[in-house]
């Protein structure tokens, strides 16, 4: 790679990866687990990085998204309910009342916890177009490329998401 070292990689990106991480697997500590295992597998690959396939940003997203969603696979086989069990108290199974996730300033967090369960629910596609696009704020042509996809299947994505979400939140609100 022309002149780009691990670490200057690492100090770039070590926050957009950890970001991205915590809106997937909706834990701190589990988001840091996850950035380092992204960062331990850049490392191991950077050789394999081709410029011309993709930008380093890409690739970088590219990575935390597959990571990211392999240890809530992995976790998801831990559990019998397959619940996000980091909104939840561990022994009661009872909603989180302090829900800790930078870049989201939500007055009701009960509302939060419900909506972040309802994204975490969706199809994984549907979850990284919407994580991508509505929390992260990434241009679709840029999510395009993250996904490996044109621009008209993450519009699907995004607008399938988006139905996804209102119809389980008005099953929800009883309507």
């Amino acid at each position: 790679m022309a002149g780009e070292s691990f670490e200057f990689i690492y100090n770039k990106y070590k926050d957009l990866v950890f970001n991205v991480c915590l809106h997937y697997v909706l834990n701190r500590e589990d988001a840091q687990d996850v950035t380092q295992e992204v960062f331990v597998k850049v490392y191991h690959h950077l050789h394999q990085y081709n410029a011309d396939t993709a930008s380093l940003k890409t690739w970088m997203y590219r990575i935390a998204i597959n990571q990211s969603l392999d240890f809530l696979r992995a976790k998801r086989t831990k559990k019998r309910f397959g619940f996000i069990t980091s909104l939840f108290y561990p022994d009661s199974n009872e909603p989180l009342h302090d829900v800790a996730h930078p870049g989201i300033a939500m007055e009701d967090k009960e509302s939060l916890e419900e909506l972040l369960v309802i994204i975490q629910s969706l199809p994984e596609k549907q979850k990284t177009a919407i994580i991508l696009t509505k929390i992260e704020d990434r241009p679709q042509k840029e999510v395009a490329a993250i996904m490996d996809m044109n621009i008209k299947a993450v519009e699907s994505l995004v607008n399938r998401a988006k139905q996804s979400i209102e119809k389980k939140l008005k099953e929800r609100e009883g309507f």
